[in-house]
C-alpha cells in the first residue's frame, strides 16, 4: 500500500521527482550540474517573487533556513521583534535568543492572525534591527497578513524576515512587492520534493546588513558571504552540495512552473474546501476563521467521538490500517486538533476521498 502523507509535511512526490533523484551522480562543480543549479536559482527567484541574486537552495532543512536568516542579520545585543502565533514563531524566538539578540514577542491566540497594529506598536517602541514572523504557521493553519506587517517594519528601518516553509508553491509569495528582506522555505511541503533543502533568499538590504556586521557570522556553514562564493557567479567551492536533492528540486520546480501559480493556488483552495465539506458530517470543525485559513494545511477541532477514542490511537490506526498519515496538534493544541495537509501533489480530490472513506471505516 502506498502511504498517503496528509500531515503537515512531508507530502507525496511525483514519480518525475523520484526519477530525477535516481540519475547518476556528477560532481558538485561539474558544469552540467552548475547549469542545473542556475536553473534552480532562477526558478526559485520566480517562485519567491524576487529579483535577488542571492536566492539559493541551502543544503539543509527548513529549520536551518530559519537559522541562516537570523544568524546572518542579528548580532548579540541586537533587538528583534517576533510575531508569535504558533510553534514556529516560538522557534524563531529561541533561535534569536541563542544568537544573543534581545527578543520582544508579539503574541496572538493560536489559531488567529497577528494584529498588524500590535506588531507596529512593538516595532515603534523597540526600533529593532529585525522583525520576523511566519507567513503560513504550520502548527495552526493560519495565514498571516504579510504586507501590512512588513510595511510598518520597514517604515522604522527594520529588516523583515519571513518564514515561507508551508506557503511556497501553494499560495503566491511576493517578497519584493511585500518588502521582505530575507525569507526561507523547505522542499517537502507544497513543492512536493523530499526533505533536505531549504530555499532561501537574501535581498539587497539584508546583504548590506551582513557586510556591515561588527563581527563574523557565528555559523561558518550558514554565513551568506561565504555561500555567495558558491551560489554566485564565481562558483567557488564552499561545501559539497547534495547533488541528487538539487536534481529532485529542479524537477519539482519545473512541475510547479508547468502548472502555474494561479492554477496551483486554485487547486489547493478547491481541495481544502472539499476537505472541510467532507469532514463536517463527521463532526470536525475548522479552527481558523475563513479569512485567515490556509488552503494547504487545514486545522480541525476534533469531534467528541474522536476524543473518546483517543485521537493519537486513531491516527495510528489510520496509518496502520489505511496507510494515511495526518498530523496531531502541537503545543497548546495537542490533543485538541488534527492538522491535515493537502500540499502539492496531494491537493487533489482523490486524496480527500481516500481519507473520508478511511475515517468512515474507523468511526
Amino acid at each position: 500500500m502506498t502511504k498517503l502523507l496528509l500531515g503537515p509535511g512531508p507530502s507525496n512526490v511525483s514519480p518525475r521527482v523520484l526519477e530525477a533523484m535516481a540519475r547518476p551522480l556528477v560532481g558538485h562543480l561539474d558544469p552540467a550540474f552548475l547549469a542545473v543549479m542556475d536553473e534552480v536559482q532562477g526558478r526559485l527567484r520566480g517562485l519567491f517573487g524576487t529579483q535577488s541574486e542571492l536566492t539559493l537552495p541551502l543544503s539543509a532543512t527548513g529549520s536551518a533556513g530559519m537559522e541562516a536568516c537570523l544568524c546572518n542579520l542579528l548580532e548579540p545585543g541586537d533587538d528583534v521583534v517576533v510575531g508569535v502565533a504558533g510553534v514556529f514563531g516560538e522557534r524563531m524566538c529561541d533561535v534569536a535568543s541563542r544568537i544573543g539578540a534581545r527578543v520582544t514577542r508579539v503574541e496572538t491566540e493560536w489559531g488567529t492572525a497577528l494584529d498588524p497594529a500590535a506588531m507596529a506598536a512593538a516595532v515603534a517602541r523597540v526600533r529593532p534591527r529585525v522583525v520576523a514572523f511566519v507567513h503560513a504557521e504550520t502548527s495552526t493553519g493560519v495565514c498571516q497578513p504579510v504586507a501590512a506587517i512588513a510595511a510598518r517594519a520597514r517604515q522604522q528601518g527594520a529588516l523583515v524576515v519571513l518564514d515561507c516553509v508551508t506557503s511556497l508553491g501553494g499560495i503566491p509569495v511576493t517578497l519584493d512587492a511585500w518588502g521582505v528582506d530575507a525569507a526561507y522555505s523547505a522542499t517537502q511541503k507544497c513543492l512536493s520534493c523530499p526533505p533536505g533543502l531549504s530555499p532561501v533568499s537574501f535581498g539587497p538590504r539584508a546583504l548590506e546588513r551582513v557586510r556591515g556586521r561588527s563581527r563574523p557570522v557565528q555559523s561558518w556553514y550558514l554565513d551568506v558571504t561565504l555561500l555567495a562564493g558558491y551560489y554566485g557567479a564565481e562558483r567557488v567551492y564552499h561545501h559539497t552540495a547534495p547533488i541528487s536533492m538539487v536534481l529532485a528540486l529542479a524537477e519539482a520546480l519545473r512541475i510547479v512552473d508547468e502548472e502555474g501559480m494561479e492554477a496551483r493556488e486554485r487547486r489547493h483552495r478547491e481541495a481544502a474546501a472539499a476537505l472541510l465539506e467532507a469532514l463536517a458530517p463527521l463532526g470536525f470543525e475548522p479552527l481558523v476563521a475563513t479569512e485567515h485559513r490556509l488552503p494547504m494545511l487545514t486545522t480541525v477541532r476534533l469531534p467528541e467521538a474522536v476524543v473518546r477514542r483517543g485521537e493519537a490511537a486513531l491516527r495510528r490506526e489510520l496509518l496502520q490500517r489505511h496507510g494515511i498519515e495526518v498530523g496531531g496538534g502541537l503545543g497548546k493544541l495537542a490533543g485538541a486538533v488534527w492538522r491535515i495537509g493537502l500540499m502539492g501533489e496531494n491537493a487533489r480530490p482523490a486524496c480527500v476521498t481516500r481519507l473520508l472513506a478511511a475515517l468512515r471505516d474507523l468511526l
